[in-house]
């Protein structure tokens, strides 16, 4: 479904991805793993058009998507939710998700209707403004206002920062759904054992770079992986 070619993204004087290359299969999970810098947010930010690589090529589902202006993506299949969630926080919950469906034609009823079946507490809270949402409830309707634009491809940027782990361990089986409801996965997560735990496959990022990658299994018993990603003592 996605395929990344040599991608090279500079800020300035500065690289921040040294010419990556990885994919992502239809019916997927994948997940990016790395520390703060290692250009995981980047690497979304660039798939949805905010960072146009400097050099390479992004295909998507056949068709070269590089040169794509941001406010494309939404109509070509991909959804974007960004680290720290980003909704309006001064309007309601329903305008937010309103919001998600602006670039479709004809009705949205049902799938406002799945939205809140998946997300009950935002149907309770769905004349409150977002702002005073709690953290939890904000990632579960940035979530759904990005599934309201009916994305083939999402792009999940730390969906559980900041997150109680009770509330995390309802995103994570949350996205789990998403992926069996259809629709494809990318997930940055800086919880590498959650995230290898639902993922089918991942990829390490270091410095700007993908370093190695694996199923979500093999990577989750590999010793670089338990020793620097997962916080485990291995012994040599």
């Amino acid at each position: 479904m996605l395929e990344v070619h040599d991608a090279v993204v500079r800020y300035g004087a500065i690289t921040a991805l040294h010419g990556i290359s990885f994919e992502v299969n239809q019916g997927e999970i994948v997940t990016l793993l790395g520390a703060n810098g290692a250009g995981k947010t980047t690497t979304l930010r660039m798939l949805s058009g905010l960072h146009a690589p400097q050099s390479g090529r992004i295909m998507f589902e056949g068709q070269d998507v590089t040169t794509t202006k941001a406010h494309m993506f939404t109509t070509l299949g991909i959804g974007h939710v960004p680290e720290g969630r980003r909704i309006f926080p001064q309007m309601t919950v329903e305008e937010n998700l309103e919001i998600g469906a602006f670039r479709r034609r004809g009705s949205y009823t049902e799938d406002m209707e799945r939205m809140y079946e998946t997300f009950p507490i935002l149907k309770e809270r769905r004349k409150q403004i977002g702002g005073n949402l709690s953290g939890g409830e904000q990632q579960m309707l940035a979530i759904g206002r990005a599934l309201m634009g009916q994305p083939r491809l999402l792009l999940l940027d730390e969906p559980s920062m900041g997150l109680a782990p009770m509330i995390v361990d309802t995103i994570f089986r949350i996205i789990g759904e998403i992926r069996d409801s259809g629709t494809t996965v990318l997930v940055v997560e800086q919880n590498a054992a959650q995230a290898l735990r639902l993922a089918d496959r991942g990829y390490v990022m270091e410095n700007g770079k993908i370093v190695f990658g694996d199923t979500a299994s093999n990577l989750l018993t590999d010793a670089r992986v338990r020793a620097v990603y997962l916080g485990e003592s291995v012994e040599s």
